[in-house]
């Protein structure tokens, strides 16, 4: 047995609430700057207003970090941390730590299993409760990982804080919640992606007992959920990433973005991203879902 045994005792709703953001926190401090490499490349090429002549143009996953390293040091990696890490708190609680009870909530009584249409509705809500929730926190973060790459000069808040007050100044409550319909799209696959996935396999993996319930087939199903939830999601991740950092007035909405993206980069724009996106969603995902399952065990360990 690798790692801590499952309890006899099922963990509660809170326990699995405090957990899944506390693992999603430590899956973000693993994977930020992969995170941060995505994000500059989704944006890449993107027709700004005023033209900026000192572009820095990014190649790959490892162009772009030692790019970043190199023109703006080793802490651009991580820009926008704080606010990510309070967006997981925020988040993931929700999403991923109260999953389980929404997908009881949607399993018809006497049901001897949960059914896959009652996992995909279980993913849809707490995905998008989740983001009616935390959207500020990710409208800063990205907005802090994009602006590095700009001048000095252009560069538009000083830190976290600094950055909510002059949204809200600049671009009223509302620019908060900037991308809020493409991030609830974005988030109910993602959801469905990574949960839903995570769900079946390891259930398929426990039925066909061709693994135990252990930190291997936790990985196996993580690695498998990351890889799904970034073919699905990685569209409209592109389209949220560009919508949340345009300046004010550049899209009418979230759809004018799309199609904007269309005309400039074609179908190809919208898998801008993507090794790094399933790196860091693959990555993130192991990570996560480890340390969920283990934080659930050592809650209830503690508890008894």
């Amino acid at each position: 047995m690798v790692g801590l045994k499952p309890p006899e005792v099922p963990p509660t709703a809170a326990m699995k609430f405090i957990s899944a953001g506390t693992a999603a926190c430590i899956a973000d401090l693993c994977t930020f700057p992969l995170d941060t490499a995505k994000v500059r490349l989704q944006i890449q090429g993107e027709v700004r207003i005023p033209r900026s002549t000192s572009t820095v143009e990014y190649r790959g996953v490892l162009g772009t970090l030692s790019t970043m390293v190199r023109t703006e040091g080793p802490r651009s990696l991580y820009s926008g941390l704080a606010a990510g890490l309070q967006r997981q708190m925020s988040f993931a609680s929700i999403r991923i730590g109260l999953y389980d009870s929404v997908k009881q909530l949607y399993t018809p009584k006497g049901a001897e299993s949960t059914g896959l249409a009652a996992r995909v509705l279980a993913g849809c809500t707490t995905g998008a409760v989740a983001v009616a929730c935390a959207q500020p926190t990710d409208v800063v973060k990205v907005r802090f990982q994009a602006h590095g790459a700009m001048p000095e000069s252009a560069r538009r808040y000083s830190g976290t804080m600094d950055a909510y007050r002059t949204i809200a100044r600049e671009e009223g409550v509302r620019g908060l919640w900037r991308g809020t319909l493409p991030n609830i799209a974005r988030n109910a696959i993602i959801n469905c992606g990574e949960l839903v996935t995570y769900d079946l396999i390891k259930d398929a993996l426990l039925r066909a007992q061709l693994m135990t319930d252990n930190i291997p087939c936790h990985f196996v199903a993580a690695f498998g959920a990351g890889f799904c939830a970034t073919v699905v999601a990685s569209p409209v991740d592109v389209v949220k990433t560009r919508y949340m950092n345009a300046s004010p007035g550049q899209y009418r909405n979230a759809l004018s973005c799309l199609l904007a993206l269309l005309m400039q980069d074609g179908l190809a724009g919208f898998y801008k991203g993507f090794v790094p996106s399933f790196l860091r969603l693959g990555s993130w995902n192991v990570v996560m879902f480890i340390s969920y399952e283990q934080l659930q065990r050592v809650a209830v360990l503690a508890r008894t």
